[in-house]
C-alpha cells in the first residue's frame, strides 16, 4: 500500500514549506523559506507549478514580504517581482491582486502583516474547496466505467487541494467510475511521467505512462473513453490555454468522437479577454528541449522553439468543469 502523505505547500511557523517538484519522483525534498525572492525563483524554476498552486504560493510570498522589513517600497517591489514570474496562468495575477487590495485597504494598520497572511490563508482555503467542488461536479461526466487519458499534472502538486482534473479522476475511481488512467509523459519536462504518475501511484489508481504521440493510437484502438485536462487561463468564449499538447488531444478527440473536458477553478476564467487570441503564451528556454538534468540529448547549438502552452478552441471542448458547475459549448460564464 502506497502512503498518501505528500503535500505541495503549507504555511508553517511563518514560513512557506513546499515540495521541490523538479526532483520528483526520485527525491521528495521540501524547501522552507520566508523570502519572496526564493518563492519567485521557485515558481520560475517550476519547483512550484500548476496554475492554482502558483497563485497560492505567490499570495503567501507577497504577504511574507511584509514580515520583517515592512515598507510600501518592499511590498510593491515584491508584487512586481512575483507577477513577472509566469505570464500565462491567470491565477497568479488574480491572487496577487487580492493581496494587493488587502494591503491598500490596511496599509496604515499595525496588523497589516497579520491581515495579509490571513488573506493568503483565505485564498488557500478557497482553492482547496474549489478542488473539492470540481471533483464532485465532475462525477457527472462519467456515462460508464471509463478509461481516462490526462495530460500534464493537475493533482495535489498543482493546486491547493486534491486537484482539478486529477480530483475528478480520483473521485471517479473511488466511485468505481474510472477503471484505468493513461498519463501522457508531457514533454519536454515530463510532468506526466514524473508528477502525475507519482500521484496516481500514491493514490493506488491503476495507470500507465505513455508518450504524448501514443494518444492517437490508443484512441484508434478504442482504449480511451474520455480525456480530461486542466487549464491555466480560460477566455470569456471558453478558449482554454493549457500545457502544450492539449490542443493536439482535443483535435484527436474531435476526430475519434471522444469527449474532451477541461477542469479548472472558476477563478481561472478571465472574462477580460474575449478569446484565446489574447492569451500570452510563455516561451521557455531551449535547454528544456536539448537537455535533461543537465545531460545533453542533442546539440545545444541547434535552433529550438519551446512553447509552454497552447490554446484549445472552445468548440473542441465538450465541457468545462468548474467549482460552480459544468459549462457546455457555447460558453456563457455569466449564466
Amino acid at each position: 500500500m502506497i502512503v498518501n502523505d505528500y503535500f505541495s505547500m503549507k504555511l508553517l511557523d511563518e514560513q512557506l514549506h513546499f515540495i521541490d517538484q523538479t526532483k520528483l519522483p526520485i527525491k521528495e525534498e521540501y524547501i522552507r523559506t520566508d523570502s519572496y525572492e526564493r518563492i519567485a525563483v521557485a515558481i520560475e524554476r517550476l519547483e512550484i507549478r500548476g496554475a492554482p498552486a502558483i497563485g497560492v504560493a505567490a499570495a503567501y510570498a507577497l504577504a511574507l514580504s511584509t514580515k520583517n522589513n515592512f515598507s510600501e517600497n518592499i511590498f510593491f517591489t515584491a508584487y512586481h517581482r512575483l507577477i513577472s514570474t509566469r505570464p500565462t496562468a491567470v491565477n497568479l495575477s488574480w491572487a496577487l491582486n487580492e493581496i494587493r487590495n488587502c494591503f491598500e485597504q490596511n496599509r496604515n494598520s499595525e496588523k497589516v502583516y497579520d491581515l495579509l497572511i490571513a488573506k493568503a490563508v483565505e485564498i488557500n482555503n478557497s482553492e482547496f474547496q474549489a478542488c473539492e467542488n470540481i471533483g464532485e461536479n465532475g462525477l457527472a461526466i462519467f456515462m460508464k466505467k471509463s478509461k481516462v487519458l490526462t495530460h500534464c499534472n493537475t493533482g495535489r502538486l498543482a493546486t491547493a487541494g486534491e486537484g482539478t482534473a486529477f480530483n475528478v479522476i480520483k473521485k471517479g475511481f473511488n466511485k468505481n467510475l474510472v477503471s484505468f488512467v493513461y498519463a501522457d509523459e508531457t514533454r519536454p519536462l515530463f510532468q506526466g511521467s514524473r508528477l502525475t504518475a507519482f500521484e496516481l501511484e500514491k493514490n493506488n489508481i491503476p495507470y500507465k505512462v505513455i508518450t504524448d504521440s501514443t494518444a492517437a493510437h490508443l484512441m484508434k484502438l478504442g482504449e480511451i473513453d474520455l480525456v480530461i485536462t486542466g487549464a491555466d487561463r480560460i477566455a470569456a468564449n471558453g478558449d482554454s490555454a493549457n500545457k502544450i499538447g492539449t490542443y493536439n488531444l482535443a483535435v484527436l478527440c474531435s476526430f475519434h468522437k471522444i469527449p474532451f473536458f477541461i477542469a479548472a477553478p472558476f477563478s481561472t476564467i478571465d472574462k477580460k479577454i474575449s478569446s484565446g487570441n489574447e492569451i500570452i503564451i510563455e516561451l521557455r528556454k531551449s535547454e528544456e528541449l536539448s537537455m535533461i538534468n543537465r545531460i545533453e540529448l542533442t546539440s545545444s547549438k541547434y535552433e529550438f522553439l519551446n512553447y509552454a502552452f497552447d490554446v484549445t478552441p472552445s468548440e473542441l471542448i465538450t465541457g468545462i468543469i468548474t467549482d460552480e458547475k459544468i459549462f457546455s459549448f457555447p460558453y456563457n460564464f455569466n449564466e
